[in-house]
């Protein structure tokens, strides 16, 4: 298993740090788990953003996924470029989830757009 590899599975589970906060946070928190997703959309404040953290987490995971096993597979690129690309992706996704729970908006998009840049870079460095 390569760096890259434990990255994938790292970034499977990462979203739900994000889960965790938006469940325990606010005025309530979850007391009743019998319908979490009506009571995740009436959350606010730091709450609604842990959880849109954790959608946006989701929806990046699997470009992520993808992105790393093409690299593997194409077989152009050099496995530490590969393994450097996959923990600066985490590392951006954990800065991401930090700027989205802080309220940093602009810096949290530029997270994103960083995320993006990596996944990209997967494709740009097997070629």
């Amino acid at each position: 298993m390569t760096v890259a590899f434990w990255c994938v599975l790292i970034a499977i589970f990462l979203p739900y740090l994000g889960t965790a906060v938006a469940k325990v946070s606010g005025k309530y928190g979850l007391r009743d788990n019998h319908d979490p997703r009506a009571f995740m959309g009436k959350a606010q404040g730091l709450g609604k953003r842990a959880h849109n953290a954790e959608l946006n987490s989701f929806e990046i995971t699997p470009a992520f996924a993808a992105a790393v096993i093409i690299a593997h597979l194409a077989g152009n690129a050099d496995l530490v470029t590969i393994n450097v690309l996959a923990v600066l992706f985490i590392t951006t996704r954990l800065l991401f989830l930090i700027c989205y729970l802080a309220d940093w908006a602009t810096l949290r998009s530029l997270m994103w757009f960083v995320n993006m840049g990596l996944v990209a870079s997967f494709f740009f460095v097997s070629m």
